[in-house]
Parts: C-alpha cells; structure tokens; sequence
C-alpha cells in the first residue's frame, strides 16, 4: 500500500479518533497538502475597460430636458459661522474624549469627528443646489410653490383612512384603559396602607392603656384620667360666645389680683390722657361770670355762704 493510499483511507473514514490521526502523523501518512479541497482561489485582476463603460453609458443616458432631470453640480456652500462654530465644538469634546479614553488616534483620523464633517459637508452641497437650483427654475417661470387653492388626490383611500383612525382610537382607549387600572391599584394600595396604620394606631393605644392599667394595679400611679380618654374619640370644642361671659371678662377681667386694682399710682396720677380742656374751662366761665346769682333765701335776704369744714354747727336762737 502506498502512502497516498493510507493517507486517502484515513481521510475517507468518518469515524477517525486523535489517537488514530496522530499515528497516521507519526508514520509519515499526512503530509501538508493531501486534505486541500478543489482549486486554490485566484486573485482577481481589475480591468479598467474604457470602451465598454461608455457604451453603458451612451445606453443609460437620457436626452430628456433639465427641467426633467433637476441634475446640479455645483460646490459646496459656504460653512455658515454657526456651524462653523459647531464643528469647532465637536473636534475640542471628540479631541477631550480621545485622551480620556487613552486613544492616541489623531482628529483628523478620528471616525466620528469625520462623520459629522461629512454630514456637514452634505447639508452645504443641498444647499448650494437648493439656491442655484431655485434661481434657475424662476428664470425661466417655473413656479416653485404650491398655490392655496391646488388639492391634490390622496394616496389612500377614505376607507383605509377610516380604518386608520379607528385603529387609533382603539390604542388610545387601551392607554387610557391602563392608566386607568394602574391609578386604581395606586388608590387600593393608598388606602390598604392607611388601614394599616389605624390598626397600628389602635394596638399601640391599645398597648397603652394596658401599661397604665398595670401600673395602676401595681401603685407606680393613681391617676385614672387615661379612662376617660377613649380611643379615636376627639373631644367636640364648644365655639360659641356667652355674651354676659364676655361683658365681664371685659369688665374684670380673667382672674389674677382684685384688691387695690383701683388705687392711684404714680403712674395713674400722671395720666392726664382722660382730661378734657374745653369742658374745663367752659365749666370755670359759668361760675365766675357776673351773672351768676345763688339761689335766693326763703326769707327773701341774701343767702348765707356755708359754713367752713371742720366748724361747729351754728347755735339755736331762744
């Protein structure tokens, strides 16, 4: 047997173990290049055919009007200062991530700073065929607006249309179905959560009125006003006014000192904030006056002026 017919009946059989390959390794069966499959792939030559591309050309070209075609070759516009502004932005913030990503690739070879130049460079190549393209059509009365009265034919038909709006509708009653339920569970589990704590509210006054119990029991106190204190009870408050309460609140005030409340003092006697000039004097002018006269004795004299204070009373004539 020859060593390209071992090597072949190694090959063909399916159920080959390592320990198999390798002893057909160690007896020289393998060899590189017995289990190479077809044809070594060849590199393809490019061919630049000249003559055959502009016959596909002449083929594809179309002698239709500009009009039709809307073809532009034009530059690109010039950068505006406020993009100019912000592709200045862009490179400092990709530049600043560049080194704190440790990345040693410069700006200009940066991918992404490139992207958004070459996105930029797109939007100011339609620009400048927008401006020329616009010029060009008005030169020759070539309308460029659609005018308020032109109603063109719909794509799709009012059924589908129809068919739309229902769709619609249907998904914003499901919304609204689940904003619904999702407020329903927020309310159930509010109110579950206040149930809660009244019920911890009652064991723990619950609780406390065992603690004073059994301290009551035990002597530590002999205060048994937590008796009264029901729990979940709230003392009504009386807001009504007694008027005669009032008047002698007023009058005498709320408690405190009653005697000698009414005794001069240096203060009192120094307020004169009571003292009223015009009935003074008003009362000083009616008793000096002239015309004054006391009233007239019964015997028909002259009255007699009263005696000082402090003398004895007058004697009796026998």
């Amino acid at each position: 047997m020859t060593e390209f017919e071992g090597a072949e009946m190694y090959s063909d059989s399916e159920h080959d173990t390592d320990e198999e390959l390798k002893e057909a390794f160690a007896a020289g069966l393998l060899k590189p290049g017995l289990n190479v499959v077809g044809e070594i792939p060849q590199k393809k030559v490019a061919k630049n055919n000249i003559s055959v591309l502009k016959q596909k050309y002449e083929e594809l070209k179309k002698t239709s009007s500009w009009v039709e075609r809307l073809d532009m070759v034009n530059a690109p516009a010039p950068i505006a200062p406020e993009l100019a502004y912000k592709e200045d932005q862009h490179g400092k913030q990709r530049q600043k991530q560049l080194k704190i990503d440790q990345d040693k690739t410069l700006i200009e070879d940066d991918l992404v700073h490139n992207d958004f130049k070459r996105e930029m460079l797109f939007y100011r190549q339609a620009q400048s065929a927008v401006l020329e393209g616009i010029a060009r059509l008005k030169s020759m009365n070539i309308p460029t607006k659609r005018p308020e009265d032109y109603f063109a034919q719909m794509a799709k038909t009012d059924d589908h249309m129809q068919k739309i709006r229902q769709k619609l509708l249907s998904k914003q009653q499901v919304q609204e179905k689940i904003e619904k339920v999702k407020k329903l569970r927020e309310l159930k589990k509010y109110g579950k959560k206040v149930q809660v704590e009244v019920h911890q509210n009652r064991l723990k006054e619950k609780k406390q009125l065992m603690d004073n119990v059994k301290k009551f029991k035990k002597g530590k106190s002999d205060n048994l006003d937590f008796l009264d204190d029901k729990p979940g009870k709230v003392k009504p408050s009386d807001k009504r006014v007694n008027a005669k309460r009032k008047s002698k609140d007023e009058k005498f005030g709320f408690g405190g000192k009653k005697r000698g409340s009414k005794r001069n003092t240096k203060d009192t006697t120094n307020d004169v904030s009571d003292f009223r000039l015009k009935q003074s004097q008003s009362r000083g002018r009616s008793e000096g006056s002239s015309d004054y006269s006391p009233s007239p004795s019964p015997g028909g004299g002259r009255a007699a002026p009263p005696p000082p204070r402090g003398s004895p009373p007058p004697r009796k004539r026998r």
